[in-house]
């Protein structure tokens, strides 16, 4: 999202470059959605890993489709929600043109609406399954009643989800309970959440905490972070933002530290605000 011009506004070549970092560091997988960089975002990618050199066999795409913002590339005069057959399948192929690949590894819906219903979503999913546009399918931002309406008709491979030391009520309301329970990939977007982005009590608090812990673990905050969210049983994957390279390299490393219990807690605490009831 932070590689267009919601963010660093890279060049082709810049692309490139970083797509190349990316899988010399262990990262493989590259997470999209069409309305990123207001629907310029996946093109940009595909004309870069278009002359990249890298093997499609070498990475995996993620893409989202289903929000329709209002912005000059699209005629929506409010900002909603389709999941109407014939959209998706659409939205698709538009991804597969831009990102300059036959197949999506992992197709989300973005947001659930209120008005979807599981068969219009099915019949598109069956489809594109069958004709080997896209390998698995999944949901973002989706609760899990939400889901079980839809696994009445297509199973539901994986959530993504906003979760991080700063919100963390994916906890607590079933959500990650559900990708335990249901063997669901569980992935944190904003895994950082706010501690970069805000100054107060709460991040404070944090802070203080992981002054100690960064030079107990001889750790960067980010990695700590990072490190945090790993720790929950979902087994959580989280989507690393950041399009710094130095960054980048060293979310790798979070994968190496192993939060110890009483560690785990003491930044919750700091979250909260409060000691565990």
């Amino acid at each position: 999202m932070t590689w267009g011009s919601w963010g660093k506004n890279l060049s082709t070549a810049e692309i490139d470059k970083l797509i190349h970092h990316c899988l010399n560091v262990g990262i493989t997988t590259f997470d999209h959605a069409d309305i990123y960089g207001g629907y310029t975002n996946e093109a940009m990618f595909g004309a870069a890993f278009a002359n990249s050199g890298v093997s499609r066999e070498n990475l995996q795409l993620i893409t989202k489709c289903g929000i329709q913002y209002v912005c000059d590339a699209r005629e929506a005069k409010i900002g909603h929600y389709q999941y109407n057959k014939e959209y998706i399948i659409e939205s698709v192929h538009q991804s597969l043109k831009n990102l300059k690949t036959d197949y999506i590894d992992f197709l989300l819906l973005h947001r659930p609406s209120p008005l979807m219903h599981p068969l219009e979503i099915s019949e598109a999913i069956y489809q594109l399954k069958s004709q080997g546009k896209i390998i698995d399918f999944g949901v973002s931002n989706f609760t899990p009643s939400q889901i079980q309406m839809i696994e009445t008709v297509v199973p539901v491979a994986g959530n993504q989800v906003e979760f991080s030391l700063t919100q963390n009520t994916v906890m607590y309301d079933g959500t990650l309970d559900d990708c335990i329970t249901n063997k669901r990939m569980a992935m944190a977007w904003s895994s950082l959440g706010s501690y970069f982005k805000e100054t107060n009590e709460q991040t404070k608090r944090i802070k203080d905490s992981l002054n100690q812990l960064t030079k107990k673990y001889n750790a960067t905050e980010d990695q700590l972070l990072l490190a945090w969210v790993l720790k929950h049983p979902a087994n959580v994957h989280p989507v690393v933002g950041t399009a710094t390279p130095e960054r980048i390299a060293a979310s790798v490393n979070a994968l190496d530290i192993k939060l110890e219990l009483e560690d785990w807690f003491v930044l919750l605490k700091a979250s909260q605000g409060h000691p565990v009831p």
